[in-house]
């Protein structure tokens, strides 16, 4: 069963979070009021995806997600759920590996598939925000990282990744099962240093694999 560390300031939101989850068969192992407290939880219950509040007393969603992600070999998946759509908000998350990102009046049967979708590994990128953001935020670096390391196959991949595909659509698309979809993930992941897919997607502007749509 996967396990579930709600973190929201607000506590009849985080209240009624934690209840919708249990309901849907989630476990929620804890509830957390800011990020100092959903470091120290995260330490304690190791959940398996952390829904979490950005704006925050004491220590705000984002810090603490840099600090949880940052901390040991297998972090916790995060998939933030906020008020606030600000395109910097956005942006850093995805930078710093979240999951997803949904606002708070999503539909509750979304923001549980939500769940689901980023406790498989996968990354939700809505076409409304994600997308948008990426396009309006990314441009090459100066110093694009190198793919030489990756197979033609693998390269492929991370630019079917970059345009939002899931691993079903990808595989479809390359007339292979879901399986090795995932195992070229792994390699891409390992081969590249990053610990995300939403760090995979990033990455695919960055170097020019996908481009910014023309506005």
């Amino acid at each position: 069963m996967t396990k579930v560390l709600v973190v929201d300031d607000q506590v009849l939101i985080r209240a009624g979070l934690a209840a919708l989850l249990r309901a849907s068969g989630l476990e929620v192992v804890g509830e957390a009021a800011d990020g100092e407290e959903a470091m120290r939880m995260t330490a304690t219950l190791k959940p398996d995806v952390i829904l979490m509040d950005i704006r925050m007393p004491r220590m705000d969603g984002l810090t603490a997600m840099e600090h949880i992600l940052a901390t040991g070999k297998n972090p916790p998946k995060v998939l933030v759920l906020t008020t606030f759509d600000l395109d910097e908000y956005v942006y850093k998350a995805l930078r710093l590996g979240a999951g997803g990102f949904l606002l708070k009046d999503t539909p509750p049967e979304r923001i549980i598939a939500a769940v689901h979708t980023v406790a498989a590994g996968d990354v939700l990128l809505t076409p409304g925000i994600t997308k948008r953001l990426i396009e309006a935020f990314v441009s090459p670096p100066t110093s694009a990282p190198s793919l030489g390391s990756l197979t033609a196959r693998e390269t492929e991949v991370l630019r079917l990744v970059g345009h939002a595909l899931s691993n079903k659509e990808i595989a479809e698309r390359l007339s292979v099962s879901e399986g090795t979809i995932k195992t070229h993930l792994n390699r891409l992941m390992t081969k590249l240093g990053l610990s995300s897919r939403a760090r995979l997607v990033v990455l695919s502007y960055d170097c020019g694999l996908v481009k910014p749509a023309a506005r």
